[in-house]
């Protein structure tokens, strides 16, 4: 364990733990040769149904007669508002739109506990309603405080005191992370992982898993959700690079693997140190504007946005659609239900570019400001986009190197996996996520809202809130399935 690490996790055992689980793939618990089997047999189990509904019969919510938003009769859950938006962009610099309102704070929990000295983590097998293919790999505990306070009046959430005040499991990782700022006004989930010692039944749709069996199946499209993957990137990166794993990896598919890992750890110099990048980022997010306001739901309607019996959608065609889901899932705390749901019109991007700078892998990031973010710009991939979006803007427009992310050859593509965003607010939003590795050729010389940073200073600010986005998030996990 470097000295940089020792600053952020003061008990070294929890490294170590980590470490081990991160080494094995395979677990006697839920060996990996079953994992397919059984992941198919709890989507069998419940059998569901999502269809589009019109607004009229979305039981429960009601379009307020005065603002327009679309609320939940509780008056908890969410609320469907409105956003004007100013920002200094060059391009279409201000801006209205509907915007998720959920100022509650949820809970992603991850249950550990060890077997036979191994760290293992609790998984669950669970439906979300928009997704595409409804039932997901997912955190221990995924819910609201609507949800955890029983407003749905359903069943109770399992596992749920593992992670409640009052409890006697070990915290390994805690912080406030942000959600899709794009979609959700200042959005927060507390994201955790807790250790338990104590027997644990272990109901039906869950299974034990080791972080490294958790960290493989990253690499099949859809399978793990985002709910797990903000959590999974906020646990350290503990296994070394002279590692029999790691040197296995690198035998069999090159030297990148490795070059993550070391810069992962904190091996070799950065280019620019850690009060440097924080130092860029707090001059971006002081210096750029973004006046967010908001607005009644009837007011977007000055911004090109219109609603019908079915959905509110932009007349260009574009961005997304609010849009009424019936549900039925017998898995689920309550087995029916109705809601609206945001629906991407089209298949997003998000990519990072890597490249080695003076023996040490880097990785270039953004510092990016969306609609509904809670403290100006959040750090975020190269590339964060919906490329349909920019068919016909000006180049001069279209966001930086996205045109060298589509034109990327397939021998510099080091990841490359279809994966899903939130399935309780989003329905069916899909993003392509990338992993590029560049040349030397590639430049230095960068915009000022980009900068260089090494996988080790991503991962060390995940230890507080609202530095990185959750895309970055998600793709920082994705990364971990590299080696």
């Amino acid at each position: 364990m470097t000295a940089q690490q020792q600053l952020i996790f003061q008990d070294s055992s929890v490294l170590q733990d980590f470490m081990l689980s991160a080494l094995l793939d395979d677990s006697p618990l839920t060996p990996t040769a079953d994992f397919a089997a059984w992941f198919a047999s709890r989507a069998d189990a419940h059998p569901f149904q999502v269809s589009r509904v019109p607004f009229a019969e979305l039981t429960g919510w009601r379009f307020d007669p005065t603002t327009g938003n679309l609320g939940h009769e509780s008056g908890r859950f969410f609320t469907i508002g409105g956003l004007d938006v100013r920002t200094d962009r060059t391009w279409i610099s201000h801006w209205r739109q509907p915007i998720i309102v959920q100022p509650e704070i949820g809970v992603l929990g991850i249950l550990a506990k060890k077997f036979d000295g191994i760290l293992h983590f609790l998984m669950q097998a669970k439906m979300e309603p928009g997704n595409v293919n409804t039932v997901q790999l997912s955190p221990t505990v995924q819910a609201t405080r609507s949800n955890y306070m029983g407003v749905h009046k359903g069943a109770e959430i399992r596992y749920l005191e593992h992670f409640a005040p009052g409890r006697h499991s070990r915290v390994l990782v805690d912080a406030l992370q942000s959600e899709q700022g794009a979609w959700f006004l200042h959005k927060r989930n507390r994201n955790m992982v807790v250790e338990t010692d104590e027997d644990v039944m272990v109901e039906k749709d869950f299974c034990w898993l080791t972080l490294g069996q958790i960290r493989g199946l990253l690499r099949i499209e859809h399978l793990v959700n985002m709910d797990a993957r903000t959590v999974l990137s906020c646990i350290p990166v503990a296994v070394s690079a002279g590692s029999h794993s790691a040197q296995g990896k690198s035998a069999a598919s090159g030297e990148f693997p490795l070059s993550v890992l070391r810069s992962a750890q904190g091996e070799g110099g950065a280019r620019h140190s850690i009060s440097e990048v924080l130092s860029w980022l707090t001059e971006l997010r002081a210096r750029r504007e973004l006046i967010a306001e908001r607005i009644p739901l009837t007011e977007v309607r000055h911004g090109g946005w219109q609603r019908s019996a079915t959905a509110i959608s932009h007349e260009s065609g574009r961005y997304f659609e609010v849009v009424a889901v019936d549900v039925q899932a017998g898995s689920r705390e309550i087995a029916s239900w109705r809601q609206p749901l945001v629906a991407p019109r089209e298949t997003g991007l998000l990519a990072l570019i890597a490249r080695t700078v003076d023996g040490t892998l880097h990785i270039l990031v953004q510092a990016r400001a969306d609609a509904g973010s809670l403290n100006g710009a959040e750090i975020a991939p190269t590339v964060h986009c919906q490329p349909a979006n920019y068919r016909d803007v000006p180049p001069e427009h279209r966001p930086h190197f996205l045109d060298y992310v589509e034109e990327a050859e397939p021998h510099t593509i080091r990841y490359d996996v279809m994966q899903s965003e939130e399935g309780g607010r989003f329905l069916h939003a899909v993003n392509r996520y990338l992993v590029i590795e560049a040349g030397e050729d590639f430049p230095l010389d960068v915009p000022e809202e980009y900068c260089w940073v090494t996988v080790y200073q991503l991962t060390s600010l995940l230890a507080h809130s609202n530095y990185l986005n959750v895309e970055l998030r998600s793709l920082l996990a994705c990364t971990q399935s590299i080696w």
